[in-house]
C-alpha cells in the first residue's frame, strides 16, 4: 500500500511516502489474520520499515500510528485493483471475508463477494469519475452457518474509487445495527398499532394492554386504586349529520386535547405502564376511555370524573358554530372489576348507557347489577323478536273519558292503545321492561307498526258493532323509528285503507321531547297531519318544550303529564301549571286531556280547571277489546251522565 504520511518538518505541500509490499501467495495461513509481510528490500517486518529520511523521526512514529489503526480498527479495509485483485487487508477484513471463501483464497475481493454480491464488480468497472464513492453501506445478508449464532449475519459494504487503478472497500458487521433499526422499527410499528390515527391517542390495543396488566399483577403491587371511564358523546350523530363529517372529526381532536389537559398531570403517554399512571385513548368512533391507576380513593376517582365532563362539556367553537356537547360517562372501579380487559371495558359501557338513559351528561359507577340487567335485556330481545313472530302480543285500549260542564262524563270519548307482551313462561310482560329494549335493538317500529293496525282493525269492528256507543277517537302511540322510517307516512295511509279506519279517527301522539327536538320530525308531523289524522303531544310537562312554544308545534291535544295531576290537589304550584296548560291550549284551538288520574279529588280539580278529557285509573285500567265492550255497554245508559 502507498501511503502519504505527515511530515511535520518537510513543507507543507511536500508529502512522503512508505511503500508496504504483502505476499498473499501463501495460503497456509490464508485463515489468520494477514500481517504485512517483510520488505523486500529490507527483509525487515513491513510494520517495522523505516520511513524515508525527509520523515524520520516524527514520520516513523506517525507510520507506526498508522499500522496499530489498521490492526485495531473495527472495521473492515480492503485496497484492490480495478479487477478487484486484492492489495492490501487488515485483520478485520479477513475475519469478515474469510467465511464467504471455500477454499481459503482471498486473492481477489469480487470474487469472494460474487455469491452475496454480485453487482460490486458491475458497479466498479461503470463507475466513471475518477474518483469518489461507488457505493455507501451496501447491505447483504450472508449465508447462515451451522452452529455460528454469533457471526456476522448482515455485512456492510462501502467501495470507493481512489484512482484510475485503486479501490478501497470498508467492511462492516452490520448485523447489530440492523438489530437496533429493526428493534426502533418494530416499536414504532407498535406504537402506530397502539395510537388512533385521527386524534393520535393510544388505542383500543393500548388501553386493553393496560388493563390487563392492572388486572394481573399481585394485589400487594398496587400503589391505589384503580378505574376505568368509559366516555361516550350523547348526541354525536346529530354534529356528523347537521355539520358533515369533517366538523365531527374537529370535535373529535378537540375533545382528545381537552382530555389528556384534564388529567393530573397532562399525559400523551402511549406506552403501559405499572404503578401509578393515566392513559386517555380513543377506542373507536365517540367512544373514548380513561385508564387511573394509583389513586388514593375513590373520591379522587370521581373527582376526575367531574373534572372531565366539565371539561369536555364547554362548548366547541367549530366552523363558526358554537356547539354544546355533552358526554355520559361510565365508571368501574378498581374493585368491580372482574374478567379480562374487554370484560372490564364492557361493564364501563354498560355504565355509560346507564348515564345515558339518566339523560346523559353525566357519569355512573358501575355495580353487578347492571350487568345482571343487561343479560335480562339480551333474553328479552331474542324472546321479542320471537314474538312478533309468533303473535304474542296484544293490544289493551284505556277509555279516555270527556269532562263535561257540569260534571257530567262521556265515557265513549276515545280509547287509548296500549301493547301488552303474553310470554308462554313469564306470563304477562310490562310494556317497562320490554319497550326500552325494543327500541336499543330496533324492534320498536316493528312494535308500534302492529299495535297501529291491530288497534284500527279493532275500532273500525267497534264502530260497526255498537254504533253510536263506540269510542269516537283511537289515541295510538308513536316511536322515533317509526317517524324516521323512510315512506312510513305511506305505511299509515295503507293501514287506514287496508282497515277502512277513518283518518280523523285516529289520533298518533308523539312525546313532547320528540316532537321538538329536530326539524325532520317536526316535517313528518305535518305529512301524517295532511292525511286528516290527528296529532297529540304527550306528557307535555316533562320535555324541551315550554307554553311560549306550543304554538310551533303542529299538534291538536296537549295531553297533561301524570306527575302534574297527580299533586293537582295538594300543590298550588302543579296546580297553577295545569291551568296554563289549560288556557294556553284553548287559545291555540288545542284540547287538554289529563293523564294519570286516580281519585276523585284529582278530577275534582282538572275539571274545575276546564281539563276537557280526563284518563286513568279512577275510570278504568287498560281492558282487552272485549272487556271494553262490556265496559261501555254497562255505561251506555249514561254515555253523557
Amino acid at each position: 500500500m502507498i501511503s502519504p504520511l505527515p511530515d511535520r518538518d518537510a513543507a507543507p505541500d511536500a508529502p512522503a511516502y512508505s511503500l508496504i509490499i504483502r505476499d498473499i501467495s501463501d495460503k497456509r495461513a490464508a485463515g489468520e489474520p494477514q500481517r504485512p509481510g517483510p520488505s523486500p528490500a529490507t527483509g525487515a517486518p513491513a510494520d517495522q520499515v523505516t520511513a524515508p529520511a525527509s520523515a524520520q523521526p516524527d514520520s516513523a512514529d506517525a507510520y507506526e500510528a498508522l499500522i496499530q489503526f489498521l490492526y485495531r480498527t473495527p472495521i473492515g479495509l480492503v485496497q484492490i485493483s480495478a479487477d478487484g485483485t486484492i492489495e492490501m487487508l487488515n485483520p478485520k477484513s479477513s475475519s469478515l471475508l474469510m467465511p464467504l471463501t471455500t477454499d481459503g483464497n482471498l486473492g481477489n475481493l469480487f470474487a469472494v463477494l460474487a455469491g452475496i454480491a454480485p453487482e460490486l464488480s458491475a458497479m466498479a468497472s461503470t463507475f466513471a469519475a475518477p474518483t469518489g464513492v461507488v457505493c455507501e453501506t451496501l447491505r447483504v445478508r450472508l449465508p447462515p452457518r451451522a452452529g455460528a449464532a454469533t457471526e456476522p449475519q448482515v455485512l456492510s459494504i462501502s467501495l470507493l474509487k481512489l484512482d484510475a487503478q485503486r479501490f478501497m472497500a470498508v467492511l462492516e458487521d452490520a448485523t447489530a445495527e440492523v438489530h437496533r433499526e429493526q428493534a426502533t422499527l418494530t416499536r414504532r410499528l407498535d406504537n402506530a398499532a397502539r395510537t388512533d390515527g385521527l386524534t393520535k391517542m393510544p388505542n383500543r390495543r393500548a388501553v386493553q394492554e393496560q388493563i390487563r396488566l392492572i388486572m394481573t399483577r399481585p394485589e400487594a403491587a398496587a400503589q391505589g386504586e384503580s378505574a376505568v371511564m368509559f366516555i361516550n358523546f350523547d348526541r354525536f350523530k346529530q354534529i356528523n349529520d347537521t355539520l358533515g363529517n369533517a366538523a365531527g372529526d374537529k370535535v373529535l381532536t378537540t375533545m382528545a386535547e381537552r382530555m389528556r389537559a384534564a388529567l393530573r398531570p397532562p399525559t400523551d403517554r402511549i406506552a403501559v405502564a405499572a404503578g401509578p399512571s393515566q392513559m386517555a385513548a380513543r377506542i373507536g368512533g365517540d367512544e373514548f376511555v380513561v385508564v387511573l391507576d394509583g389513586m388514593r380513593c375513590t373520591a379522587d376517582i370521581e373527582s376526575v370524573a367531574r373534572r372531565l365532563l366539565e371539561t369536555i362539556s364547554k362548548p366547541y367553537r367549530i366552523v363558526g358554530q358554537e356547539i354544546i356537547c355533552n358526554v355520559s360517562m361510565g365508571v368501574v372501579l378498581g374493585a368491580q372489576a372482574s374478567g379480562d380487559a374487554d370484560a372490564v371495558l364492557r361493564d364501563a359501557s354498560i355504565a355509560m348507557a346507564e348515564a345515558k338513559r339518566a339523560g346523559g351528561g353525566r357519569y355512573v359507577l358501575f355495580d353487578t347489577e347492571m350487568r345482571e340487567r343487561v343479560v335480562r335485556r339480551g333474553d328479552i330481545e331474542g324472546d321479542l323478536r320471537r314474538a312478533l313472530q309468533e303473535q304474542q302480543l296484544f293490544v289493551l285500549y284505556q277509555p279516555v273519558v270527556g269532562l263535561l260542564d257540569g260534571g257530567g262524563t262521556d265515557y265513549a270519548t276515545g280509547v287509548e292503545a296500549l301493547v301488552r307482551w303474553q310470554h308462554p313462561t313469564r306470563g304477562i310482560v310490562s310494556p317497562v321492561e320490554f319497550i326500552q329494549v325494543a327500541e336499543e335493538c330496533g324492534l320498536i317500529g316493528a312494535v308500534g307498526d302492529f299495535v297501529l293496525r291491530q288497534s284500527c282493525e279493532d275500532f273500525v269492528r267497534w264502530q260497526a258493532e255498537l254504533g253510536e256507543g263506540a269510542p269516537r277517537l283511537l289515541a295510538v302511540n308513536l316511536s322515533r323509528a317509526q317517524l324516521a322510517q323512510p315512506g312510513w307516512t305511506e305505511v299509515v295511509s295503507g293501514i287506514l285503507a287496508a282497515t277502512g279506519m277513518q283518518a280523523p279517527r285516529l289520533q298518533l301522539e308523539v312525546t313532547e321531547s320528540l316532537a321538538a327536538q329536530d326539524q325532520q320530525v317536526q316535517e313528518r308531523l305535518h305529512q301524517l297531519k295532511a292525511l286528516g289524522i290527528k296529532l297529540a303531544l304527550d306528557d307535555f310537562g316533562t320535555g324541551y318544550s315550554s307554553l311560549a312554544s306550543l304554538h310551533l308545534l303542529p299538534v291538536d291535544t296537549v295531553k297533561i303529564d301524570r306527575s302534574f295531576v297527580s299533586q293537582g290537589d295538594t300543590s298550588h304550584h302543579h296546580r297553577v301549571l295545569i291551568e296554563a296548560t289549560v288556557m294556553v291550549a284553548r287559545s291555540l284551538g288545542m284540547d287538554t286531556v289529563a293523564e294519570g288520574i286516580e281519585t276523585p279529588e284529582q278530577a275534582a280539580v282538572v275539571r274545575e280547571l276546564k281539563c276537557d278529557k280526563g284518563q286513568g285509573y279512577l275510570f278504568s285500567r287498560p281492558l282487552s277489546s272485549g272487556a271494553l265492550l262490556d265496559w261501555l255497554g254497562a255505561r251506555a245508559p249514561q254515555q253523557t251522565t
